[in-house]
């Protein structure tokens, strides 16, 4: 087997995070992006929504051919098709065409969920460790997304935030191409016999579909909490800046650093411990904000708790499933990761949606629901997990 030096795991982890940031560069500037388009919140928020959208599309259609062709060359598609879309966005002319760009940003960032099996199938020790490293890299590229993007609109317009992530998804495909190996397909029928076998996998670990649903919750209650805080901190009594609402993700940051922790329990075999104290987390920063009303303090702890606690769980379930079948890594991924991410954009539009009927108290009690489902999901599947071993 292969191995993966300091060097590659770095340009692996950068390469991740520069592109899966794509999808989350509209978060902070919807205010923005509203204004120069005049359109509603609302409007402005399904910007957000479709990245989201076309990012369990690509996740579904595109990722699983990671284990038919050979994913280096697959990577650099995506990354080409992703540089294209950028653009698009950046000189979008009207509304349509901005929502047709934001989609297809979605359906071509999914090089960091080629990367992360790719990763898997390449190192045999302490994949969790690994995979956990190029995990922090798109957590780091999710976060400071925000930052970046808040800092560039204010400077120059949300028009170069994009023409600058063209030319780092650029420079990133040059360096994925010249230093890594080649990673040899593993599954040799059609398209469609790969998109049937992979939503096999579902059927196939019950493991996986108990992760999967941990997933759409975690990733549900971090997106609802990202998107109406935009509008939130927008308006009165803070009516802050993008530049000022991208810097919570520098806050957020702290979750992205200690997410590979989590990972290294996973490979020591404590994936329960860290998934129950990892939601548990994540229930206090809702709660947090559901007392401190208004409190820009309480803010800040939620960020950096919900952040630890939604990332932790995600790490904590990558490094588990890809213990399931290493052939199928990708198509096991996909399941996976497309169930995160259709979290993601319902948690999203359904917390906007709250937002706009009732207010701040609404979205975040919709988050508080959430949260508490992730804990009886975790706590359910261990009690069905062990019930099973004692049956066998």
């Amino acid at each position: 087997m292969a191995t993966l030096t300091p060097t590659q795991v770095l340009i692996m982890s950068a390469t991740a995070g520069i592109c899966v940031a794509n999808v989350y560069y509209s978060q902070p500037i919807l205010h923005a992006m509203a204004l120069a388009f005049q359109i509603s919140p609302g409007q402005a928020g399904n910007i957000s929504v479709l990245s989201q959208v076309g990012y369990g599309i690509g996740l579904f259609l595109l990722t699983p051919i990671g284990d038919m062709i050979e994913r280096k060359k697959l990577i650099l598609y995506l990354q080409s098709a992703l540089v294209i879309s950028l653009l698009l966005v950046a000189f979008a002319p009207n509304l349509p065409v901005l929502y047709a760009g934001s989609l297809l940003i979605g359906v071509f960032s999914v090089v960091a969920q080629v990367i992360l099996p790719m990763a898997a199938s390449l190192v045999k020790e302490n994949r969790g460790k690994i995979v956990g490293q190029i995990f922090t890299g798109i957590l780091v590229g999710i976060l400071l997304a925000r930052v970046f993007s808040g800092y560039i609109t204010n400077l120059l317009g949300f028009q170069y935030v994009y023409m600058s992530s063209a030319a780092m998804v650029l420079g990133t495909a040059v360096l994925m191409q010249a230093d890594f190996p080649s990673v040899p397909e593993r599954f040799t029928g059609t398209y469609v016999g790969l998109l049937r076998s992979t939503v096999t996998q579902l059927r196939r670990f019950s493991l996986l579909r108990r992760t999967a649903l941990t997933a759409m919750l975690a990733f549900g209650t971090l997106s609802a909490f990202w998107v109406t805080l935009t509008f939130y901190l927008s308006e009165a009594p803070f009516h802050y800046s993008a530049s000022q609402i991208g810097l919570f993700g520098v806050l957020a940051a702290i979750g992205a650093l200690i997410a590979p922790l989590f990972g290294r329990l996973a490979d020591k075999g404590s994936p329960y411990k860290s998934l129950l104290f990892s939601a548990g987390l994540t229930v206090v920063s809702i709660l947090v904000l559901k007392f401190f009303p208004g409190v820009v303090a309480a803010i800040w702890i939620t960020v950096i708790l919900l952040d630890i606690g939604v990332q932790a769980t995600q790490v904590t379930n990558i490094a588990v499933i890809y213990t399931l079948d290493q052939s199928a890594n990708s198509r096991i991924n996909t399941v996976y990761m497309t169930s995160y991410f259709i979290g993601g954009a319902l948690g999203s539009s359904i917390a906007i949606l709250l937002y706009n009927l009732g207010g701040w108290s609404w979205s975040t009690s919709f988050m508080l629901l959430l949260a508490m489902l992730i804990v009886i999901n975790v706590v359910t599947s261990e009690q069905l997990q062990h019930k099973a071993v004692v049956q066998e």
